[in-house]
């Protein structure tokens, strides 16, 4: 009997993410199958990192508002029967009704320490702001943008003289290992939100977990 995880992925661009879990899940560093890639891009590459049975693409501009693409997204998705959805670069904002459809299985990466720097261009912001920090957040997903209980975190210096591409760069290299340390856990059902707080092997966790440098989670 097959006891993976089955994992959806929402994406908008290329898809670095789930090429990541792809690659763990195939080198059997995560217990887990991918059951659908779903898109509001039908060009986006990410589409093209698993088979055509498992991809779902429309752009929300054939549907008269964004209620309707949303549900349209919702029954795709739930037609995959997901344990868990990751938005990995998913870059449109989903619906109070979507989220509360998916609620306590529906998981974001954002590129900063949240609750710092929620929305876009995240790293320019770090910079402007003069943060000694930056990173990676994986968060629960709420209605709110980027408000939800954080899982884990990665941290990164900010340098002295750092672009914004050059940031960018040092965050991409710890969120691949960020965001499979936490699949890594939601695949195991070590990871489950209740009443608004994160349960981690069914303790609370009062604070995020942090990647170490040896790409483990430790509080």
């Amino acid at each position: 009997m097959n006891t993976r995880s089955r994992i959806a992925v929402l994406a908008s661009g290329r898809g670095s993410n789930l090429q990541c879990l792809l690659d763990a899940i195939a080198g059997g560093q995560l217990d887990a199958e991918i059951v659908g890639v779903l898109s509001d891009k039908p060009a986006a590459a990410a589409l093209g990192k698993v088979p055509p049975a498992l991809r779902w693409a429309r752009s929300p501009r054939e549907f008269d508002n964004r209620e309707a693409f949303d549900a349209a997204l919702g029954d795709a998705l739930a037609a995959c029967r997901p344990d868990w959805v990751i938005c990995a670069g998913y870059m449109r904002i989903l619906g109070a009704a979507f989220v509360e459809r998916f609620q306590g299985r529906l998981v974001n990466i954002h590129p900063s320490l949240l609750p710092l720097h929620k929305g876009l261009d995240t790293h320019a912001r770090a910079i402007e702001a003069g943060d000694a920090e930056h990173g990676a957040s994986v968060h629960f997903v709420v209605p709110e943008l980027d408000a939800g209980n954080v899982i884990a975190q990665a941290r990164v210096p900010v340098l002295a003289g750092d672009s914004a591409e050059q940031l960018a760069r040092r965050v991409l290299a710890v969120e691949h290992p960020l965001l499979l340390a936490t699949a890594r856990l939601l695949a195991a059902g070590r990871v489950a939100e209740q009443g608004g707080i994160i349960q981690l092997d069914g303790q609370s966790l009062l604070s995020p977990l942090r990647l170490d440098s040896d790409g483990t989670l430790a509080g």
